[in-house]
This record gives structure tokens, C-alpha cells and sequence, in this order.
């Protein structure tokens, strides 16, 4: 926990952003029957039944000290996803940092070791080494800013008036 502290009380530096990241699978919900609009006095009606529509993982990523997120909605959940999200954050939104200190849980997933699944290893390594990579403690994940962030882009991009992914 000491570890994380520490990162989250350096000053802000755009070369070396602090970046939490974090990544969640939410159900896909639909209606079996279309809801009956509101009337004055009465507000919309929803029957209780519904249609699963498969999953959709969400890639979150917040910088709190530089105000920025970035939210990406996926199919599925795997090594090479999250490689990808990575690269698209080094080369993209941070290709002007020298590195990036990078605050995750640690899933299976989330380790230099999947992008060498990604990636040929030379790209893998040239990855690796602009990312400072900091792990939440074993129940500790309360402590990555992005987890606490997830809740609002979750219930706003995939409520039940979302009911496949778009």
C-alpha cells in the first residue's frame, strides 16, 4: 500500500504521468418487451424480464493529477487486448512521455508478458520500457483511482437503454 502512496503523492510531471488503469466485464441487457413510455403522473414502465446479450469489457484509464480518462469498450478481455490498449496509450496519448507510471491490478493480463503474446518481441520491449509499472496490494484495489472511477462511464455507456455493444 506504502508503494502506491508514494506514487500518488509525486508532483505532476507530463513526462512521467501517473496513469491508473483498470478493466471490467459488464452483462449487456436487453428488453424482452419495449417499455411503455412515462404519462403525466406516471413514470415509465419495464417489465422485469430480459435478454442477455453477451459481455463487453471496459478498459479504463485515468491520469488524476493531468485530468484526463479514456474509457475503451471491448468484445472480450484477453492478453492481447489489454496490450493493445496499452500501446494505444504509450504511442498515442502519451507518446510525449518518457515513460509512464502505471497503476493497475494484478490480473493475469496485466504484465509485460502479454505484450510479448502481442507483439514481436522488439516492439514488445520497446513497450515495456516506457512503462514504471506499481500493482495494487491482494485487496487493495480500492486504491487504483481508475476502479473508483469505472462505476460512471459503466452505468452510463452500458445501461439497459445500451443493450448491445455500439
Amino acid at each position: 500500500m506504502e508503494d502506491i502512496l508514494e506514487v500518488y503523492s509525486r508532483p505532476y510531471n507530463p513526462k512521467l504521468p501517473v496513469v491508473c488503469m483498470d478493466e471490467s466485464s459488464v452483462q449487456l441487457i436487453g428488453e424482452v418487451h419495449e417499455p411503455i413510455p412515462a404519462a403525466p403522473g406516471h413514470p415509465v414502465l419495464m417489465d422485469d424480464e430480459y435478454v442477455r446479450n453477451g459481455v463487453a469489457s471496459i478498459f479504463m484509464e485515468v491520469e488524476p493529477l493531468g485530468g484526463k480518462r479514456k474509457v475503451k469498450i471491448t468484445e472480450q478481455r484477453t492478453r492481447i487486448d489489454w496490450a493493445h490498449f496499452i500501446k494505444e496509450m504509450l504511442e498515442g496519448r502519451y507518446a510525449d512521455a518518457e515513460k509512464v507510471i502505471l497503476v493497475m491490478d494484478n490480473l493475469n493480463t496485466h504484465n509485460t508478458a502479454s505484450l510479448y503474446t502481442a507483439f514481436p518481441p522488439e516492439e514488445a520491449r520497446r513497450l515495456a520500457d516506457r512503462l514504471e509499472i506499481h500493482y495494487t496490494p491482494k485487496h487493495g484495489s480500492w486504491l487504483n483511482i481508475a476502479e473508483i472511477c469505472y462505476v460512471f462511464p459503466s452505468k452510463r455507456f452500458l445501461s439497459p437503454q445500451y443493450p448491445i455493444l455500439q
